[in-house]
């Protein structure tokens, strides 16, 4: 397997040696120095979309607490970090003044950061710091909503300081779609543009909020996972409802009690309150249930929530644990965190040492002649020698079903490449705990197969290019055995 190690440790030594270059200039030399501390970093992952898009619900689900949203209580213009930390904390950043730490005060279920007035204007960063197994391999990124025809600020700065990105859309319009196509001009972004995946979110309002809504929106989903345009830029596309998501995380037994009341009632005569919101809070209910634990279910679930939710219940959700559980799953957040692990969290070496490239690169490009040429030099240098990079660009072809190949021959070359897991077992598609023969055998054998298309001329040349790219990380893997056998035995 070819692994993150080879590509970290070219950049490790090429970041030092720009900050050689450049020590004596502080302004260029620390963007670098910041470089070099988050190679060691959880993987950043930043959530934007335009206007009304979904994304601090969102946020809140991935976390599995109600955390966001902060940058609206910050005046909507500062970017916030959502980091993994041993005690809830808050601290704001502005260009002028030193850093504040914010008054943070736990909720039933999360957290409220205490910020407003004129503390809060000029703010540029929140960092909040949150005790959650969800964040401990990897750092959210709330980004100010932009508008469909000036995303530039904000898409400049999120290609700067995200090493992926969860973009979101509500109904996948080419407006909102701006940032799929910038920063694909440099030599980074030509052999490994920032990695993408599009979330159709709120995808329980599709189609008007009807019971099919998340049915529909998965379909319109692979849909546009189809599209070429779509297809080149993203590697994955998923409908997701926050809303539905974070309820089925979140869920107290007092809400599915209440749900479980509200399903005693039969479909045909619920839904008649259900068509609006005002006829469930104010109507006459054949259940008993107080107005203000009506307002509870709509706030947190919506109307298409508690529709779907007593509907789960009727049909063999009958405990909290199987309704939340249910929940997630049909709201597409359980696809969309299997995705930000499978596509970032685990290729996270990688992706790191791709945006410190592209620092390195920018960077270069503002030195003068004989320093920018160098570093120009080296960076081009690594590219050239990344398979890593190669696989990564194999890879999104492959989702964007542009390599040629027929549906088994991508799903084992995407399996092969990472696409079920980071480990060897997965990629070889090999029981876990297989043994080193049986693993070897399995790579051997893989290896000899896709050298074979590789070489064979009825291919297409991009076919026979792609397959190399398959035969070379199987020889990895075949090197990485290798190199496990030589290693002692633990005493």
């Amino acid at each position: 397997m070819t692994g993150a190690a080879g590509i970290e440790a070219a950049v490790r030594r090429l970041l030092h040696e720009a900050i050689d270059r450049c020590q004596n200039d502080p302004g260029v030399a620390g963007p670098l120095r910041h470089q070099l501390a988050r190679l060691d970093r959880p993987v950043r992952v930043a959530v934007v979309g335009p206007w009304r898009c979904g994304k601090s619900t969102l946020l809140n689900a991935l976390m599995g607490e109600v955390v966001a949203p902060v940058g609206e209580v910050a005046g909507g213009d500062a970017f916030v970090w959502y980091e993994d930390g041993p005690t809830p904390r808050a601290t704001a950043w502005s260009a002028d003044r030193p850093p504040q730490e914010l008054a943070v005060a736990r909720s039933a279920s999360g957290m409220r950061v205490g910020l407003g007035g004129p503390a809060a204007n000029g703010l540029t960063d929140v960092v909040v710091r949150w005790p959650t197994r969800s964040l401990r391999h990897l750092t959210l990124l709330d980004t100010p909503a932009f508008g469909a025809d000036e995303p530039g600020p904000v898409v400049e700065r999120v290609l700067t300081e995200a090493d992926a990105v969860l973009h979101l859309t509500r109904d996948g319009r080419d407006g909102d779609l701006r940032l799929l196509e910038a920063g694909r001009e440099s030599l980074v972004g030509q052999a490994a543009p920032v990695p993408v995946v599009l979330v159709r979110s709120r995808a329980d309002e599709t189609g008007g909020g009807q019971i099919d809504a998340l049915l529909t929106a998965r379909q319109l989903a692979r849909r546009q996972q189809r599209d070429p345009r779509v297809a080149a830029r993203c590697w994955h596309v998923v409908a997701c409802s926050g809303a539905v998501g974070l309820a089925g995380r979140t869920l107290a037994e007092p809400e599915f009690a209440a749900l479980a009341e509200l399903a005693r009632v039969p479909r045909p005569e619920l839904a008649g309150h259900l068509l609006s919101a005002d006829r469930f809070l104010r109507g006459e209910l054949p259940v008993y249930l107080d107005t203000a634990d009506r307002a509870a279910l709509v706030d947190r679930l919506g109307l298409f929530g508690v529709r779907l939710a007593t509907t789960l219940v009727r049909t063999g959700c009958d405990t909290r644990a199987k309704l939340a559980a249910e929940l997630v799953r049909r709201s597409g957040l359980a696809e969309l965190r299997e995705s930000v692990h499978r596509l970032f969290v685990d290729r996270q070496g990688v992706l790191k040492a791709r945006s410190a490239l592209a620092t390195v690169e920018a960077v270069a490009r503002t030195r003068p002649a004989a320093d920018g040429r160098a570093l120009l030099g080296a960076v081009e240098r690594v590219l050239a020698g990344a398979h890593e990079f190669a696989e990564l660009r194999l890879f999104a072809a492959l989702h964007g079903d542009r390599s040629g190949f027929d549906a088994e021959t991508v799903e084992e070359a995407r399996r092969l490449l990472g696409g079920e897991g980071s480990s060897l077992p997965a990629r070889l598609g090999v029981e876990f705990d297989a043994p080193v023969r049986r693993l070897w055998e399995a790579a051997t054998e893989a290896q000899r197969r896709w050298r074979e298309r590789a070489e064979d001329p009825r291919l297409r040349l991009g076919q026979r290019r792609g397959a190399q790219v398959v035969a070379r990380s199987c020889e990895g893997m075949l090197a990485e055995l290798v190199d496990r056998s030589r290693r002692p035995a633990p005493a």
